[in-house]
């Protein structure tokens, strides 16, 4: 099974099929998502097949303390220190079960691409800390990776973008660009995670035309108002269900519009800096006599309206978009997905299935075939995307 539209594309002489193996854990922190992938063709023009795909949920303690991290809340540099070890073992036996399932020996992997587990992302500079400076952190010590699996592996994939005066993320447009351009369809490729973000592929497009950003909340203020209200004892709306039971009450929705990220110019990057706790708080919480399933359908609301704004002032009016591919957790929530085909009558609506990219596992397939790029000293960022001078090679190889 080809990733690539342009299917009459022939391998490049001499290419070699190779094995790797992406690592994500996202804003949402449901746990490790973990793709075999193989990769054919040069690390430019990939042809790329989905071999097996595991998600590893986070044990509760260990979940609850990569929510503490990644909401701000104060850790002494022992605690960060400690989970990042721990998460790295963790991402080391996700390696292992995704090679077991896959019926494919470890020592057959050519690399091992892990964003990690971001706990800080600011790609701006701020002077929050008294230093004007942009910065990201992701933890899972990439070492215990390498040591335990026996391969080497690539990670710490924003720094050299923010370094380069970009702002880390998105990273996911590169491989979007690599594997669905079209010579006469426009793309809009469409990520609903945590945070929901966009690549936008012109037709016939070369990497300076591609160009993304983060629209704004996903999944994340959803899943936030379900563990509000149930305790923690659950952590999504399955489906939508709750949400559909519910009404948009139009103050809250007003006045989270008018949140100064969204008036932002891509590019633009956000997480649980911009729409965690705080967020929350200030927004939803705060509203008196705030029922559950109105509370979920209010967040619904924003974000399809945010993904939809984001597209009609800043994608529409440079390019003609004929399609809309849509991928991560949120396309199994069919209230949004209806809201999305409502809210964009203009695009065709596809899920990334439909190129070959399953929508649960395509971020993970995405650093495989980063890291792939890595180890071929191909650069991994787009600067129309980031924002950076220049674009670089992504990551840090560790060797077993």
């Amino acid at each position: 099974m080809r990733l690539n539209n342009t299917s009459n594309r022939a391998t490049p002489t001499g290419a070699k099929s190779r094995l790797a193996v992406g690592l994500m854990s996202g804003t949402s922190v449901d746990g490790i998502d973990a793709a075999l992938v193989q990769i054919s063709g040069l690390a430019e023009i990939p042809r790329v097949r989905l071999r097996s795909f595991l998600t590893t949920g986070y044990p509760p303690d260990v979940r609850n303390r990569v929510m503490h991290a990644a909401s701000g809340e104060p850790l002494t540099a022992q605690e960060v220190s400690q989970l990042n070890f721990l998460l790295g073992e963790l991402f080391a036996e996700a390696v292992l079960g995704v090679c077991r399932r896959g019926r494919v020996s470890p020592k057959r992997l050519s690399i091992i691409g892990s964003h990690g587990q971001t706990i800080y992302h600011q790609g701006r500079p701020t002077q929050e800390s008294g230093w004007n400076i942009a910065s990201t952190l992701q933890i899972g010590e990439p070492a215990v990776i390498a040591a335990r699996v026996g391969r080497p592996v690539v990670a710490d994939f924003r720094s050299a973008d923010i370094a380069a005066g970009g702002q880390g993320a998105p990273l996911v447009p590169m491989v979007d660009y690599l594997l669905m351009k079209h010579p006469r369809k426009g793309t809009v490729a469409l990520n609903i995670g945590g945070i929901a973000n966009i690549t936008v592929v012109p037709p016939g497009a070369r990497p300076g035309e591609v160009f993304g950003f983060d629209t704004g909340p996903g999944n994340m203020v959803m899943d936030s108002l379900v563990r509000h209200f149930t305790g923690g004892r659950e952590s999504y709306d399955p489906g939508g269900r709750r949400a559909s039971r519910g009404s948009v009450i139009e103050g809250i929705l007003r006045e989270a519009l008018v949140f100064p990220f969204f008036a932002q110019s891509p590019p633009r990057s956000a997480g649980r800096e911009q729409f965690g706790k705080v967020f929350i708080e200030q927004y939803f919480l705060s509203w008196p006599r705030l029922r559950f399933e109105d509370a979920l359908r209010t967040a619904l609301e924003l974000t399809v309206k945010t993904i939809a704004v984001a597209l009609i002032r800043f994608v529409f009016p440079r390019f003609q978009m004929h399609r809309l591919v849509v991928s991560g957790g949120g396309v199994h929530n069919r209230l949004l997905t209806r809201r999305l085909r409502e809210l964009l009558p203009q695009l065709s609506f596809h899920r990334s299935d439909q190129f070959g990219l399953p929508v649960d596992a395509k971020e993970a397939m995405a650093f495989a075939v980063l890291a792939d790029r890595t180890l071929q000293g191909l650069p991994g960022n787009l600067p129309s995307v980031t924002g950076a001078r220049r674009a670089v090679v992504l990551g840090k190889i560790t060797q077993p």
